[in-house]
C-alpha cells in the first residue's frame, strides 16, 4: 500500500508568484559558502534586474579557482525570459519530510555575470576540470595490428541522417552557443550576421533568437548592419575602443 504525502497549498491560496532564475555554478558555489543567517548578496529591480553578490562571499574566491588573481564576479545582471505558457511551481520540503507548495512560477530569468577577464578565467578552469587525462604509456614490442579503413563510421551516418531529417544545421544547446558567441565577440567587437552563421553553424532563426538576447544590430554609421554585445555584456580594453575608433 502506497504512503500518502499530504502537500501544504497555502502558496496557492495566497496567490503567491514566484521568480525561476537559473545561476551560474560557480555562483552556487559561493551560496553555499554562506552563514545560516548571513546574507549571499541583494537584487535591484529598476530599469533592469541586477544580483549583487555579498562582498563577504566575493572576497572567499571561486571553488574552481587555482590562481589567487581570480576574483568572483559580483554584479550577474538578469535575462528575462517568458513562461511561455507553461504552468510552473515551486516546492519545499521540511525537516519532518513534509512538502508545501511555495507558489506558481510567474518569471522566468538568467543570471549571468558581465563577461570581463575574471568570468573568462572562471569559465576556462571550469573547462579544464573536466577535461579527461592524457596518459602516455611506452610499448614494449610494436604494434602489428592491421586497422582497415571504414569508408563511413556510424556516427557519421547517424549524424547525417539527424541533418538531413532536421535541416542542414543542427541545434547545438542554447548555453553552448551562448559561450561560441561571447568566445567571439572576445575577439572582435562587430560581427555581421552571415559571420556569426558561420561561426555558430547554428539554425538562422534559432541563432537569431539568442542573438537578439546579448546583442543590438546597429542600423546606422560605419557598422550598419552589424552586430555586437549590449552595453551589459560588453568587456573591451580601452585600447581596443581606440582602435575602433581610429579604423572607423
Amino acid at each position: 500500500m502506497s504512503n500518502k504525502v499530504e502537500v501544504n497549498l497555502t502558496g496557492v491560496r495566497q496567490s503567491k508568484g514566484v521568480w525561476l532564475v537559473k545561476v551560474p555554478k560557480y555562483l552556487s558555489q559561493q551560496w553555499d559558502k554562506a552563514t545560516e543567517k548571513g546574507e549571499v548578496g541583494k537584487i535591484t529591480i529598476g530599469k533592469y534586474v541586477c544580483f549583487s553578490l555579498s562582498e563577504e562571499l566575493a572576497a572567499l574566491g571561486s571553488a574552481e579557482e587555482k590562481d589567487a588573481s581570480v576574483q568572483v564576479p559580483r554584479d550577474h545582471p538578469f535575462t528575462m525570459q517568458t513562461v511561455g505558457g507553461q504552468t510552473m511551481a515551486v516546492f519545499s520540503q521540511s525537516d519532518t519530510d513534509g512538502i508545501s507548495l511555495e507558489g506558481t512560477v510567474v518569471h522566468r530569468a538568467e543570471c549571468r555575470p558581465n563577461v570581463s577577464e575574471d568570468y573568462m578565467k572562471i569559465k576556462r578552469l571550469q573547462s579544464e576540470s573536466v577535461k579527461p587525462q592524457r596518459l602516455s604509456q611506452q610499448l614494449d614490442r610494436a604494434i602489428t595490428t592491421v586497422f582497415k579503413p571504414v569508408a563511413n563510421h556510424d556516427f557519421n551516418v547517424e549524424f547525417e541522417k539527424k541533418k538531413k531529417s532536421e535541416g542542414k544545421m543542427v541545434r547545438a544547446e542554447r548555453q553552448v552557443v551562448m559561450d561560441m558567441l561571447f568566445s567571439a565577440f572576445e575577439k572582435h567587437q562587430y560581427y555581421s550576421f552571415k559571420d556569426l552563421v558561420d561561426i555558430t553553424k547554428q539554425p538562422v532563426t534559432y541563432l537569431k533568437e539568442i542573438v537578439r538576447e546579448i546583442g543590438v544590430c546597429n542600423r546606422k554609421g560605419a557598422h550598419k548592419s552589424s552586430w555586437e554585445l549590449k552595453p551589459e555584456y560588453q568587456h573591451y580594453r580601452a585600447d581596443d575602443e581606440e582602435e575602433e575608433k581610429q579604423d572607423s
